[in-house]
């Protein structure tokens, strides 16, 4: 079994850790797109051409199923991926989970990128899902570079300017970017109010890569062996993890199980720079 994921950068760690988690015996591919990045800022019909070459370069490796972890690609070029790749490559989207944010009741908060955030993809969704739930969309400018970049200082400063336009009351919250499950823990602590419930925090890695399963007809076996390899291509080029990806859990989980290491990549690019990691880390 092989499962490829694509991204504009490191956001696709999560679903594929998720990947890793159901499924350790199938084999990863990880394409991304550092040179391009970011796609935010990007128009639709650049996104769509910058991801169907990060598509491309995934499909070479004759996948199973292609997840798009990026919620930007998937509200512009998702159509036109299914149309190149299916019904050859199963394609699945990433949207926000919104729909059992909801579900759990309010009052709710999205953090999302500001192209999402108050977006009409965005705003169909909460019509939709949400039910009269009391639902805030928050805008969290330079997260998803600084968490992109590893950069700790960064990370905080934004987390914190989003917590501010956070309403005090929210007991839930919806992920809105694929980078942002990376520093999860951090968002909960930085809005968890003294003496209240915990809080709940709804990403979409695990549902994404339980419907990856579910399309190529598997199973979830969590205790299989852990034989699954892992390709990783940067735009284009076969690669192996970026130092920064080992900042985080996800990105060493990764790393932890067979790497098919590209031929010409270099010892600071691969899994092994457990050094080159901790100096990100600063």
């Amino acid at each position: 079994m092989k499962i490829a994921l694509m991204d504009s950068g490191t956001g696709l760690l999560a679903a594929a850790a998720a990947v890793r988690r159901l499924r350790p015996d199938a084999d990863l591919v990880l394409s991304s797109d550092p040179d391009g990045m970011p796609w935010g800022p990007r128009t639709p019909e650049d996104v769509t051409a910058h991801a169907l070459e990060v598509a491309r370069s995934a499909a070479a490796h004759g996948p199973d199923a292609l997840i798009v972890a990026c919620n930007t690609a998937s509200v512009h070029a998702l159509p036109a991926l299914r149309a190149e790749l299916e019904p050859r490559v199963p394609v699945i989207g990433t949207v926000p989970a919104i729909k059992p944010a909801a579900a759990a009741g309010g009052p709710v908060a999205i953090w999302a990128t500001p192209a999402t955030t108050g977006s009409p993809y965005q705003r169909d969704l909460i019509e939709r899902f949400g039910h009269g739930v009391e639902i805030t969309g928050v805008p969290c400018p330079g997260l998803a570079d600084a968490v992109e970049a590893a950069d700790e200082a960064a990370i905080d400063a934004a987390i914190v300017a989003a917590a501010h336009r956070t309403p005090r009351d929210v007991r839930t919250v919806v992920l809105g970017c694929t980078h942002y499950e990376l520093v999860a823990e951090r968002i909960r602590a930085a809005l968890q109010q003294p003496g209240t419930p915990a809080l709940a925090l709804h990403g979409s890695a695990e549902a994404v890569a339980a419907q990856a399963l579910r399309r190529i007809g598997a199973e979830p076996a969590p205790a299989a062996a852990p034989t699954g390899g892992l390709s990783v291509i940067l735009s284009g080029r076969p690669a192996g993890l970026p130092a920064t990806a080992l900042v985080y859990a996800e990105g060493r989980l990764l790393a932890a199980g067979p790497t098919d290491r590209a031929p010409g990549a270099s010892a600071e690019t691969t899994p092994a720079a457990d050094g080159a990691a901790a100096a990100v880390r600063r």
